[in-house]
């Protein structure tokens, strides 16, 4: 299972005034912007059925993280003691995914989405975009 390789295809990228991570607030509640979502044209028949005032999650590669750290001081804080990574939101990972909470506020079709808040830097590649289920009955 080590040598297993997978690769993940990017469905599109950030468009975000964030362009360096000394811009980006650590969670989306503490300040993100607005941003847009834009899709691979190839992608966009998965689009269908978004629609404003949606919650979904945001998949994406953290692309400018380390992944060589394992363990990091929680919120850059080196006063607080180090932590495994896997138990905080640090971009620097063995595998850099992070996850968003987002509102969908426009989709423009065909592959254009406006979300808030975004605290990914422009050029983020998305992975993933999933729907916040708040009930058995929402699939």
């Amino acid at each position: 299972m080590k040598n297993d390789v997978y690769s993940l295809q990017p469905v599109g990228f950030v468009r975000s005034t964030l362009v360096s991570r000394e811009d980006c607030p650590r969670q989306g509640s503490e300040g993100a912007p607005e941003a847009w979502l834009e899709i691979d044209p190839a992608f966009a028949d998965g689009l269908e059925g978004l629609a404003s005032g949606q919650s979904v999650f945001i998949l994406t590669w953290l692309h400018k993280g380390r992944r060589d750290v394992l363990k990091v001081h929680p919120r850059g804080d080196r006063n607080a003691p180090l932590r495994g990574v896997f138990s905080t939101r640090s971009p620097n990972r063995p595998n850099p995914i992070g996850l968003h909470r987002v509102e969908v506020l426009e989709v423009q079709p065909p592959c254009r989405i406006r979300v808030k808040p975004l605290e990914a830097l422009d050029g983020t590649p998305i992975l993933d975009i999933k729907p916040v289920i708040h009930g058995s009955a929402e699939r």
